[in-house]
């Protein structure tokens, strides 16, 4: 008798067991998905904020009226923006080179950024978001072959332009974008250009550029 009690209680304490179990494997469950539900949520968060940010942010508004040399961006914090403008006009594969604006008094590079003649290299003083451009204006000289011309800034953007065959003088123009985390690494521009090079092609100073300001 005193054998049966003590099975019984056993399988009691099995039950009970086998009880806790089914509740601590309910309750991850529930973690797991709470979890993943919040995650997706955060996602979808970042998304609507980056495409509420671009849709604000017109990157036509972000050039300098190179004619009286003045901002044409007055709602924007001139120590949180910068712009450098192309120094050379060859199309060859290299560091690009570049060079402040002065208009007035004030200097094209805010007080945000750090410009390295020597270096060519443009370096934020503040982590976080920024907007960043690229502008090329590019002009055919003579009889221009096709080719392919590639700008970066690092790993935040590429800026892909398809020159074609040309006979004449003609310019193309090609402005590209975006929104990137940065930290206080200095920033390269580099050109890449076809192994066979783009003849008779030039870039015009005039209206080429590199332009990032911080995102309050």
């Amino acid at each position: 008798m005193s054998h049966q009690n003590t099975t019984m209680d056993v399988e009691s304490l099995h039950k009970s067991d086998r009880r806790g179990r089914s509740y601590h494997d309910v309750f991850v469950v529930m973690s797991i998905i709470f979890l993943f539900v919040t995650v997706a949520a955060m996602a979808a968060a970042g998304i609507l904020f980056a495409v509420n940010l671009r849709s604000k942010v017109s990157p036509s508004a972000l050039t300098f009226d190179m004619s009286d040399r003045q901002p044409a961006f007055p709602q924007y914090k001139i120590d949180k923006f910068a712009y450098l403008e192309a120094k050379t006009v060859e199309l060859v594969t290299s560091t690009m080179h570049w060079h402040q604006v002065f208009y007035g008094p004030t200097v094209s590079v805010g007080s945000n950024f750090l410009f390295d003649q020597a270096q060519q290299s443009l370096k934020p003083q503040r982590e976080g978001m920024y907007f960043m451009y690229i502008d090329l204006n590019i002009t055919c000289t003579f009889r221009c072959n096709a080719g392919l011309l590639t700008i970066t800034v690092g790993d935040h953007l590429t800026c892909q332009l398809t020159l074609p065959d040309m006979a004449n003088s003609t310019a193309v123009h090609q402005k590209c974008w975006t929104v990137t985390k940065l930290n206080t690494e200095g920033l390269l521009v580099q050109m890449t250009v076809p192994k066979d090079g783009l003849q008779h092609w030039k870039l015009n100073t005039k209206g080429s550029g590199f332009g990032i300001f911080l995102v309050d």
